[in-house]
């Protein structure tokens, strides 16, 4: 019987099976020899093949996720459909992985979560802060449309004279003064 596995795996399955002999081999050859082999194994047609065959065969797709230890709509996804449609879905994949991160990190001051792990609290007590005054807050409006709260420390120079400071609930209309100390 002919094997199932394309003329690249076999090589690095071959290449693997040589250093598994020799006792002496470089451990850092055997890393190699084992990521080469997982690398052709992962774009290796006959796991396509093996999967539509299950397929054929009315295999469930949980039984298909089962044996190649995904979940059945991540099996789906990687392997259902023509190879047109899974050819798509990979090149989709790929443009999403390396568009950048959508916030931006060039910003003034903190954003609430930064802020609430800088001092060490919650988030609810950032905007507590704010309507104390310790803290200023205002959001950052990008020419695209998208708006990011920002936090400062009172008095910040980042935080800038037009600074509003942020209610604690919505709709509030509380200003950012400072209340007055208990006992004054």
């Amino acid at each position: 019987m002919d094997s199932f596995l394309s003329a690249t795996t076999t090589a690095a399955l071959q290449r693997l099976l040589t250093l598994q002999a020799d006792a002496d081999g470089s451990p850092l050859e055997r890393l190699r020899a084992i990521r080469s082999l997982q690398t052709a194994l992962e774009q290796d047609p006959a796991t396509l093949v093996a999967v539509r065959d299950a397929v054929l065969a009315k295999t469930s797709w949980n039984e298909i996720a089962a044996a190649t230890g995904l979940k059945a709509p991540a099996a789906k996804w990687r392997w259902g459909g023509s190879d047109e449609e899974i050819s798509a879905r990979l090149a989709a994949g790929r443009k999403r992985s390396v568009r950048p991160s959508s916030v931006p990190t060039d910003l003034p001051g903190l954003s609430v979560a930064e802020a609430a792990a800088a001092r060490g609290v919650s988030a609810q007590a950032i905007y507590l802060q704010v309507r104390r005054g310790t803290l200023v807050s205002r959001t950052v409006t990008l020419p695209d449309g998208r708006s990011y709260k920002r936090v400062f420390p009172a008095g910040a120079p980042d935080a800038g004279p037009d600074t509003v400071a942020a209610s604690a609930a919505p709709g509030s209309s509380r200003s950012a003064a400072p209340e007055p100390a208990a006992g004054s």
